[in-house]
């Protein structure tokens, strides 16, 4: 399998807990304004890379991907379906997998998107210039949340125990 990515980041501290690998898919519809990946809007750009090219990335002391963009939840069938299988080979080696979005949660469960199903946490929300705030733990503006699935299958907001671990 492949997918169109932006990039691949090794070695990450700022996209989720402990250190993880992050991939870049390419492609948005939201376009934030003053977005800090504008690169990854055009469904075109880009380049492909195998899931097994980003798995041979992997290493153990990584506690998990995250997949950013991007948008991953605007991707076709395709590259949907190489996203799930990256989870679940992350999931197969006992890492969680994180997932930001421009969209919020509930949006994303109306349309009942399938990465919902395979990812650990979800940051959610449209970046935002005029809530931008650099204290924030895993995110860039105090209107986007962070969301931790638990084991009943259901979806926790987790945002405010994020916030407090960071103080």
């Amino acid at each position: 399998m492949y997918l169109t990515v932006a990039g691949v980041t090794r070695d990450s501290i700022v996209d989720g807990p402990g250190m993880r690998l992050v991939v870049f898919v390419q492609g948005c519809k939201i376009k934030c304004p003053r977005c800090h990946n504008p690169k990854t809007w055009d469904f075109n750009g880009g380049y492909i890379i195998s899931l097994d090219d980003i798995m041979s990335m992997y290493r153990p002391q990584y506690q998990g991907v995250t997949i950013s963009g991007g948008e991953p939840f605007d991707q076709d069938e395709g590259q949907t379906a190489a996203l799930l299988s990256l989870a679940s080979s992350i999931h197969a080696r006992g890492g969680d997998t994180w997932a930001y979005s421009g969209h919020y949660l509930e949006f994303l469960q109306a349309k009942k998107h399938p990465l919902l199903e395979c990812i650990d946490a979800l940051v959610d929300g449209s970046f935002a210039w005029s809530l931008r705030d650099l204290s924030l733990k895993y995110r860039n503006s105090s209107n986007q949340r962070i969301w931790i699935k638990i084991p009943e299958g259901e979806w926790k907001n987790a945002t405010e125990q994020y916030d407090r671990n960071s103080l």
